[in-house]
């Protein structure tokens, strides 16, 4: 444990659903706990064993890790998998159930909107509080107040109850009081998602400060980007356990492997049942992916071309003013879009199933693995249909495409480029 910030061992939290929360009893309370336990005593110790036991789950359960002085963690995961609750045993929000907790340090955290503050109190007074909260000193306080109002840009609501600000203005005064109140550890949860892009950028990068100044960061998001840039470790929790514990790439890769459904190219893949938006006028039932028309199976490569049949289902004869097929990489983010839209023509179906083929001449995109979405609207972005992930397909590399360039870069888009030197003396720098 020399040098940790944080060391736990072997923590649990459970809950109980529906279980009342910790006030002081009233009257009817006890006359209500009254009532129940004469409904309990006339029950069988068996039935009352089974409902207590099919009302309580495990939010986490045997987590044991520990994060070094100066380290930043992403913490990652799907929703559910207990990653809040891990940051709210870790900010003294509430208390494990079972296992040890042991926490060197001051720390700032930022798990909701407003957490922290009192509504009552103006954006000033609550700076001060949390200042005093984290056992800082006036003057402390003082020295940081300028810059937190500057970051926060609440200058002209700084005397104002923060009761009236906006849910933007809350968190930009949240995050600006948990970074810059000098916290050894700073904890942020996903909520910097409300910001706009902007003020995302803004906070990543007073993360990244906080970081080479030496302090701890445990960050939990799910923008797989923004964990690489920031982490230089993270942690994959499943089901209130850590499903895997290392460097920052290898448990992406895991938990992006873990959430993936691969399909190979040429077999028919069922979309149906997928996690869709829209009215429901047009459904998509089945997609197909290929390399090229006459070599169905043939996996698409750099450069290449890449074939894409959608068969949809319409309640009746009609103009689709906007059907795409887009592409994005794992962590999100749009490389490709071939909207019908774009062609200036809708397209005519019939009532029933109607078989679409995009064509796409030629895919530039390094080799890997990317995710397929699937849309059909109106030009206003009305949804009829719309499937953010239908599958996964593999871009293998132009060598093995026959095209004999192999990209050896990390980037989305190939690049052909050419190096020459200049033989000669080299003149000195002015």
């Amino acid at each position: 444990m020399r040098g940790s910030a944080i060391h736990i061992d072997n923590i649990g939290k459970q809950y109980r659903i529906g279980a009342p929360e910790n006030r002081h009893p009233t009257l009817k309370d006890a006359l209500s706990a009254s009532s129940r336990r004469a409904m309990l005593a006339i029950r069988s110790p068996l039935q009352i064993f089974r409902n207590k036991q099919q009302h309580r789950f495990w939010a986490l359960r045997g987590v044991s890790f520990h994060v070094e002085q100066g380290e930043v963690i992403g913490i990652i995961g799907r929703n559910g998998a207990g990653k809040s609750t891990l940051l709210k045993v870790l900010s003294r929000i509430t208390e494990p159930t079972e296992g040890q907790v042991v926490i060197r340090g001051r720390v700032g955290s930022l798990l909701e909107v407003g957490t922290g503050f009192h509504p009552e109190l103006t954006g000033r007074e609550n700076i001060y509080l949390n200042g005093a909260i984290l056992g800082m000193k006036r003057r402390e306080i003082e020295r940081k107040f300028d810059e937190i109002v500057d970051f926060a840009e609440v200058q002209r609501f700084i005397d104002t109850p923060v009761k009236h600000y906006s849910s933007g203005m809350y968190l930009r005064l949240a995050f600006a009081v948990a970074a810059h109140l000098e916290p050894e550890i700073l904890i942020v949860d996903e909520v910097l998602a409300v910001g706009d892009a902007s003020f995302q950028r803004k906070c990543l990068g007073k993360m990244g400060q906080v970081a080479n100044e030496g302090r701890t960061v445990l960050f939990v998001s799910h923008n797989m980007d923004a964990v690489r840039r920031l982490c230089t470790r993270a942690l994959l929790l499943d089901d209130g356990e850590v499903a895997a514990d290392g460097t920052t790439e290898s448990v992406i890769a895991q938990y992006l492997s873990r959430e993936s459904e691969f399909i190979r190219p040429g077999v028919p893949i069922d979309v149906s049942r997928a996690q869709r938006m829209g009215n429901g006028e047009v459904r998509f039932v089945q997609a197909t992916y290929s390399s090229l028309e006459e070599s169905v199976g043939c996996q698409p490569y750099t450069g290449g071309p890449l074939q894409l049949k959608v068969e949809i289902d319409s309640k009746s004869d009609r103009l689709i003013e906007s059907l795409a097929v887009s592409i994005r990489n794992l962590t999100g983010m749009l490389l490709v879009n071939a909207d019908v839209v774009a062609s200036g023509t809708p397209l005519s179906v019939r009532k029933g199933r109607n078989a679409v083929i995009f064509n796409i001449h030629a895919l530039h995109l390094n080799p890997g693995r990317y995710v397929v979405g699937l849309w059909a609207g109106d030009a206003l972005r009305t949804a009829s249909d719309h499937i953010t992930e239908a599958f996964e397909l593999d871009v293998i590399s132009a060598e093995a495409g026959g095209l004999g360039l192999t990209p050896r870069d990390n980037g989305v888009v190939p690049c052909r480029f050419d190096v020459h030197v200049n033989a000669g003396p080299v003149s000195p720098s002015a």
